[in-house]
């Protein structure tokens, strides 16, 4: 079940939110709300849905373990044997055919194995679930409620593709958090500017980036090519901070307030400033989770460098089972290594901060960086990956029969603008607009925007979340 569908909408949603508030008890809300996320999860895959139940399992009474047994060794033991099945699931199911692929191509093997399918959102909650284990290894304290946790974890608005929440994040609210009728209103509005991203921007844009993606490479024109890797920019943005903005409301409609994941990533003025704006939560995860503890910053540039390399070497890898994606990750590393060297990217120095000219450059610089490197992560493989930015950069002689509109049509430029736009800020100052008429008109305007997705919808089949395959 994904949020951009009929069933969600108009079944699954209302009826949670009636049932939801037509319950008195809080404890029972609780409980009523992991029900209705584990059929959520459910639905589509039982088996899987058993798999992550056995993952919330095994974290509970490892976590409590840690405070029953007496022995040091023992609390090692029980720690990294916890750790090392709960990635090992994720290893198996992420990489297994993956890896299989590549022992047949390194060793000219044939190996037919039976394709093991991938849990939906497995990177999320093993994410989820290490965070709480390695909190309460380092002093928290654990959850002695096994249903809390579950709910920690399950929670339908963020299960399947984040953002990442932390357990210290929301533990309070898990066990009180206040509940208003502004409160709802607030969290649908959200939802709707989620669902819009998602339907109106995202998918009208992506039907585009995958004609001319999957076209033959020399049919592509420079300017074709340029375009297919700028509209996947903005696609992949809006369809997975829709997805956030979707999953925030969601939370907000239930009382729990989510961290936001993303801050307008496309108007950063370094790769690393990027990195702080996009996909938040995944970041601080592996800078809480494995950069810090490596000796993030503290052991010199040269440690620094190493330590970067592994957090994006394991940024990239996450993201799926494709050398494509190691490259990206490594890729942004190089940057952002480079910007720690460079003092024209030192944000201490206020004559370069203040000077319109160097930031305009760093600007068109982190656009430049990020959509060549986006073509390593669109791309099925480096073959396609090379071939693609051999177009981008004008080496492909090319006799095209196919003119601009067979990739794009006419009225996806009005989308392409509305989707600039919002990508550098419009969306916000619009969201923090306090004069009462005109925020009757934007309220209105959402009004409409939500009958247009459903409209959508009935017309179009066109609706995957990219981040679901992650």
């Amino acid at each position: 079940m994904v949020f951009s569908s009929f069933t969600f909408l108009c079944f699954f949603l209302p009826a949670v939110l009636l049932g939801y508030y037509l319950i008195p008890w809080f404890s029972c809300r609780n409980l009523f709300l992991v029900s209705a996320s584990l059929v959520f999860y459910g639905w589509a895959s039982p088996g899987h849905m058993l798999y992550m139940l056995g993952i919330v399992a095994l974290v509970y009474l490892a976590s409590l373990s840690f405070f029953i047994l007496k022995s040091h060794f023992l609390k090692i033991m029980c720690f990294w044997g916890t750790i090392a099945i709960v990635l090992g699931g994720l290893f198996f199911f992420k990489y297994f055919n993956f890896g299989v692929s590549l022992f047949n191509s390194l060793f000219r093997t044939d190996y037919n194995v039976a394709s093991v399918v991938m849990p939906i959102g497995i990177s999320f909650f093993t994410f989820q679930a290490l965070s709480y284990l390695i909190d309460v290894c380092r002093g928290e304290r654990p959850q002695k409620d096994f249903w809390k946790l579950l709910l920690y974890i399950s929670l339908f608005p963020q299960l399947i593709a984040g953002p990442i929440i932390k357990y210290t994040d929301i533990a309070t609210q898990i066990d009180r958090r206040r509940h208003s009728l502004g409160g709802v209103y607030a969290g649908f509005r959200r939802f709707i500017i989620g669902l819009s991203k998602k339907i109106i921007i995202a998918d009208m844009l992506g039907m585009s980036v995958d004609r001319i993606f999957d076209a033959d490479i020399t049919t592509l024109s420079f300017g074709i090519a340029w375009i297919g890797i700028i509209f996947y920019m903005l696609q992949l943005y809006f369809d997975f901070s829709g997805y956030s903005d979707m999953a925030i409301g969601l939370g907000r409609m239930f009382g729990f307030k989510f961290l936001e994941n993303f801050n307008y990533p496309y108007v950063a003025r370094s790769i690393s400033e990027f990195w702080r704006r996009w996909h938040i939560s995944l970041s601080s995860w592996f800078k809480e989770y494995v950069y810090w503890p490596l000796g993030g910053n503290r052991k010199g540039l040269h440690r620094t460098t190493l330590n970067l390399f592994v957090v994006f070497f394991l940024t990239g890898l996450w993201h799926g089972a494709n050398i494509t994606f190691v490259i990206w990750g490594l890729y942004q590393c190089f940057f952002v290594v480079v910007e720690k060297y460079c003092a024209f990217f030192c944000p201490a120095n206020p004559r370069l901060s203040q000077n319109k000219g160097i930031s305009f450059l760093r600007h068109a610089y982190v656009l430049f960086v990020c959509a060549v490197g986006f073509v390593f992560f669109r791309s099925d493989s480096l073959k396609d990956s090379f071939q693609y930015l051999s177009a981008l950069f004008g080496q492909v002689s090319f006799n095209t029969a196919f003119g601009i509109s067979y990739y794009v049509r006419p009225g996806v430029w009005g989308i392409f603008l509305l989707a600039l736009l919002g990508a550098f800020g419009f969306g916000r100052f619009l969201m923090s607009v306090r004069w009462t008429p005109l925020r009757f008109i934007i309220d209105a305007c959402l009004w409409i925007l939500l009958f247009l997705c459903i409209v959508l919808l009935t017309v179009n089949s066109y609706n995957p979340f990219i981040y679901f395959q992650f």
